[in-house]
């Protein structure tokens, strides 16, 4: 599938800003599976100093850019041609069983083992919780294969949650959303994640879009897509599988990877330092549109 992706973030601040700073993630990363030209920006008002695309820590695209001029409001849109295969089938009870993979985690093997091993640990939004280790072990019963526990965990926060925007924030805690039963995609790939490593598992936060579908008979809105999150579990044999715990689904090729990390926070599409501009207000607008050949 090949899409067209456009992603406009505007501020606008109560009084003015006089100096601004930040990292845009805004392109889409390259992978087995993904192919993106770089996007096409248009930055409001012009920055001062404009970088290049580089790579974070994590091999995501990122660009750093400042505005040393007063301004009341500030527009980034991103606009990019992305084309995406669909995944390869996995047979979850072909996987090895997860106390296996956690064992040999222990002492990895191979640069793709010792990279996993980085997405074992407590990060800035997610550390360990007796609430989380609890609803996780009803996904991972003795010997069951990881691929097929990583599935029941996914079916279950599909069930178990609401999908509520007004529920949660983005401090919002994975303990706390169990005690909520709410969220949203950013909350639910937080607790699966959490879920994962407090049993010894690693995972990863990824950020990107997913294809929405008009109703029946009408007409797909504009704009009417937005940011999304899931999450990426590795698996020993077959490499790092995503899941989308939103839908319930294994990520398709209507999922567009943007980056990955530990969690929200190192991957957020627009960060920054401002000096002045007082209280905010901020816009998104989002559209995946497919491109026929």
């Amino acid at each position: 599938m090949r899409y067209r992706v456009r992603h406009v973030t505007t501020y606008t601040y109560s009084s003015s800003v006089q100096v601004s700073h930040h990292a845009v993630r805004l392109c889409p990363r390259a992978t087995p599976w993904q192919s993106a030209a770089s996007p096409v920006l248009s930055l409001r008002p012009e920055p001062t100093a404009l970088g290049t695309w580089q790579q974070d820590y994590f091999g995501n695209p990122v660009l750093f850019f400042t505005i040393q001029q007063s301004h009341s409001a500030m527009t980034v849109e991103a606009e990019t041609l992305v084309e995406v295969m669909p995944p390869l089938p996995v047979d979850p009870r072909a996987t090895p069983p997860w106390e296996t993979v956690r064992a040999r985690l222990r002492r990895p093997r191979g640069t793709e083992e010792r990279e996993a091993v980085e997405f074992l640990f407590d990060s800035q939004r997610l550390a360990q919780h007796h609430t989380v280790t609890a609803y996780a072990r009803e996904s991972f019963p003795p010997g069951r294969p990881i691929l097929a526990g990583v599935l029941d965990l996914t079916r279950r926060i599909h069930a178990d949650f609401t999908y509520d925007p007004t529920a949660t924030d983005v401090d919002t805690a994975p303990a706390e959303v169990i005690r909520l039963k709410r969220g949203v995609c950013q909350d639910f790939a937080h607790l699966e994640i959490a879920c994962l490593r407090a049993l010894g598992l690693p995972a990863r936060y990824v950020s990107g879009y997913i294809l929405t579908h008009p109703p029946p008979g009408g007409e797909k809105l504009v704009g009417g897509d937005a940011s999304h999150a899931w999450v990426s579990a590795f698996v020993p044999g077959s490499g790092w599988i995503d899941v989308d715990p939103t839908n319930n689904t294994l990520a398709r090729d209507e999922h567009v990877t943007l980056a990955w990390g530990r969690d929200y926070d190192d991957v957020s599409p627009l960060k920054g330092v401002v000096i002045g501009g007082g209280d905010h207000s901020l816009a998104v607008t989002v559209d995946v549109s497919p491109v026929r050949d």
